[in-house]
């Protein structure tokens, strides 16, 4: 494995992992802020017992969110040190921001959410408790407007004078509709992450037969508020399928495994077996109609294939060789007014000329070999994308369902009926995070070969270090990141079988008469 591809296993690997605390965290802080709401409201102790052990179980997750994302900020400048120099000047600002006006103010308020129950008053904890959870959602903001301006860079230009990419807009770069949609979709995706742990823990209190007042209370809220987070993952979700369909068409078509542009509206595949060899899916279920829909919102705008795709990739690479070669020239001589004319005539496809480093330095002269092998690597992993989507779809309408279906047993006051059902609660537990894992192989694999949609190549973006440098980081963080793991699960699990510090108050006066 050469220094690109070891890079990227390094990062995708602490990304990943990360990304196992980030959702947990965005939705219990949303969980903690509604049982305080409901404690403030009622007065009743049980709430304010809720809240604080939740609130523990958050804690924990919180700090080890906050162990394994400062190490990622730290691989921009040592893995990825090119990719800091071309756009650092725009992604940076977000991370900066991040870091000044969420990350200060969401550690703030976890430090007052622990240590101020007796300092303050309910109402003014509940504040703590309401801006510590925008703390986490505006966290969460900040990485994915940088994140979305990789997926869809705007608001900014290409300066021959610096070689580099600078801001000229950088409210265009704030409200990048996919960064808008991306977050929406990601925030809805840890509610549900959030609401799916606290029904699994809660489930298994009642299978245990512990705890049932609190377990119960928790199940109504966590059912309700993931029935609503589900649905709204799934909405969005459909609104970031037309953002991709508009702006990443590559990315529509690898995930679709759809080679030729079909007649609009377009089918949707909902599971098959693509042939990567045969440019067919063997075995394809489609529901006509359904990706013209999702992809272009119409019924009749075509969505394109794979093939189409590189065909106009291709064309970009030419006209990026122009922009290059114009760029050369006014290199050497800034006046020259007709390379000047060609490269801002050209400029947008820049990036795809760059990719031709990968087959030549003299990118203005390529043969045409050269231009078809770059043209072909603009087609991102196809078979990784056709399952990881529909495999984080199919969970999506799980989730539906089940929250659906605690959320009317709840309101009824029937939950404990059906222990079969309680026991799905339980083993449903890691799936919000395989859905928002997967989520992230569709989001980050879908954008290769690019580090910057269309601008920057992810082979030129590396750091200029040996592979061995790379391997021993690797180990490391593989060697660090398992024994939090281990840290992790053995805090949650004791504070889990632990529970709550006072007990459940419709159990509490039964305790109290045997301990006499």
């Amino acid at each position: 494995m050469d220094v690109v591809e070891l890079s990227r296993l390094q990062f995708g690997l602490t990304a990943m992992y990360h990304f196992l605390f980030v959702p947990l965290t965005l939705g219990l802080s949303v969980l903690l802020a509604i049982m305080e709401s409901i404690y403030v409201t009622t007065g009743r102790a049980i709430w304010r017992d809720m809240v604080r052990f939740w609130g523990t179980l958050f804690g924990i997750n919180f700090a080890m969110g906050v162990a394994t994302g400062i190490t990622m900020e730290f691989e921009f400048g040592t893995n990825w040190a090119y990719y800091a120099h071309y756009v650092g000047d725009i992604f940076g600002a977000p991370l900066a921001i991040e870091g000044l006006m969420a990350f200060f103010l969401e550690a703030t308020f976890v430090g007052l959410f622990f240590f101020g129950w007796h300092r303050l008053s309910r109402v003014q904890h509940l504040i703590v408790t309401g801006l510590m959870a925008l703390g986490t959602n505006l966290s969460a903001l900040w990485i994915l407007i940088a994140n979305g301006w990789m997926q869809y860079p705007v608001g900014a230009r290409f300066n021959i004078a610096t070689m580099r990419m600078e801001v000229t807009d950088f409210f265009a770069v704030v409200f990048n509709p996919v960064a808008q949609a991306k977050f929406v979709h990601t925030v809805s995706a840890g509610y549900v992450t959030g609401s799916m742990f606290v029904l699994s823990i809660s489930a298994f209190y009642l299978l245990r037969g512990r705890y049932r007042g609190l377990a119960i209370r928790s199940i109504t809220v966590a059912a309700s508020f993931g029935l609503a987070s589900a649905l709204s993952v799934v909405v969005l979700g459909d609104e970031s399928g037309y953002l991709a369909g508009e702006n990443q068409k590559m990315k529509v078509a690898a995930i679709e495994a759809m080679w030729q542009t079909e007649s609009a509206p377009a089918p949707f595949t909902v599971i098959g077996i693509p042939d990567i060899q045969t440019h067919t899916t063997a075995y394809a279920v489609r529901i006509p109609w359904m990706l013209g829909l999702i992809a272009t919102r119409s019924i009749d705008q075509p969505v394109e294939g794979i093939e189409n795709l590189v065909d106009e990739a291709r064309q970009g690479i030419k006209s990026g060789m122009i922009a290059y070669g114009a760029m050369a020239t006014l290199r050497a001589h800034p006046d020259d007014a007709a390379a000047r004319t060609q490269f801002q005539a050209n400029a947008d496809n820049l990036g795809y000329a760059l990719l031709l480093k990968r087959y030549t330095p003299n990118v203005a002269d390529a043969t045409e070999q050269q231009i078809d092998a770059a043209a072909q690597d603009t087609i991102p992993p196809v078979l990784p994308l056709f399952f990881s989507f529909r495999i984080m779809v199919g969970l999506g309408f799980y989730f539906i369902a089940l929250f659906g279906t605690m959320f009317v047993l709840a309101s009824r006051r029937m939950v404990e009926r059906y222990r079969w059902l309680l026991h799905v609660c339980l083993w449903s537990l890691p799936l919000p995070w395989v859905a928002a894992e997967l989520g992230w192989v569709v989001a980050e694999v879908g954008r290769q070969p690019w580090t910057i949609d269309g601008v920057l190549p992810t082979f030129l973006s590396v750091s200029s270090v040996p592979a061995s440098n790379v391997w021993i980081s690797l180990a490391a963080f593989v060697l660090f990141y398992s024994v939090l793991a281990v840290v992790e699960l053995f805090l949650m699990v004791r504070a889990i079988h632990h529970g709550p510090d006072t007990p459940d108050r419709q159990g509490g006066a039964m305790i109290a008469a045997a301990a006499q």
